[in-house]
């Protein structure tokens, strides 16, 4: 049995974990979440006991009623104290161990954003239609940014208080893509770095069919159709 996390009144680093039917997966998540940072395991409606799982194994769980997983995610990031936030998908698909150099750098002021480039690791491990509309996105974020980055995936580490300035408002499947282009609109420095992305455990709410891939790509234009600036309060990190 995996042991419960250790638990800090005063973490160093926030790891929030958007969950929904998730209980397979929890404990080898929960497992490489580094010494000394908090889980913060955002419950979206899981029915398999995934909130259980996560406090026994010593996480902090946060409730979200409103279905999304950019709700997850929010209610997660509003949650947080620590002084840096890092977003982790809760299906085993990427180690949370791996966001210790992305800390590192922001802590070191290197970069304002840190994402984790997916690099698929064995069959299955990123559909094509996922990858396709993923790819998509980003020549589409390039064209209106000038950012060139390849990947908008869920692995990523910012400062909260900056993050909040950003006045993020998507709720669905566009929140990492806002998060990107607010942060690009505020002049951050954003990084990319190569990671391992493994075959997830479970099934995919978002990407594991052509629809919910479709229903992603559609959220994420959306938002990149949104004029620069738009709704941007104080996001330029300290």
């Amino acid at each position: 049995m995996t042991a419960p996390l250790p638990t800090s009144p005063t973490p160093d680093v926030d790891v929030v974990l958007p969950c929904l039917n998730e209980a397979e997966a929890l404990p080898w998540v929960l497992a490489r979440i580094p010494a000394g940072w908090r889980a913060l395991v955002v419950d979206n409606g899981s029915t398999d006991g995934s909130a259980d799982i996560a406090r026994s194994l010593g996480a902090t769980v946060v409730q979200e009623s409103r279905r999304g997983f950019g709700a997850a995610c929010h209610a997660g990031l509003t949650a947080a104290t620590a002084d840096v936030v890092c977003f982790c998908d809760c299906d085993a698909s990427l180690d949370p161990s791996l966001l210790a150099p992305f800390v590192r750098e922001v802590r070191e002021d290197g970069a304002d954003l840190v994402l984790g480039r997916r690099r698929p690791q064995g069959r299955g491990a990123w559909p094509a239609h996922a990858r396709a509309g993923n790819l998509a996105l980003a020549r589409m974020l390039r064209r209106r940014t000038g950012l060139r980055l390849h990947d908008l995936g869920p692995l990523r580490a910012a400062r909260r208080d900056a993050l909040l300035g950003l006045g993020l408002t998507d709720r669905r499947s566009g929140y990492p893509l806002e998060m990107v282009v607010r942060a690009a609109d505020a002049g951050w420095r954003i990084r990319e770095h190569d990671v391992p992305y493994l075959p997830r455990t479970g099934a995919s709410k978002v990407t594991g069919t052509w629809r919910g891939t479709w229903q992603a790509v559609r959220d994420m234009s959306r938002v990149l159709a949104e004029p620069a600036g738009a709704s941007l309060t104080e996001g330029t990190p300290r």
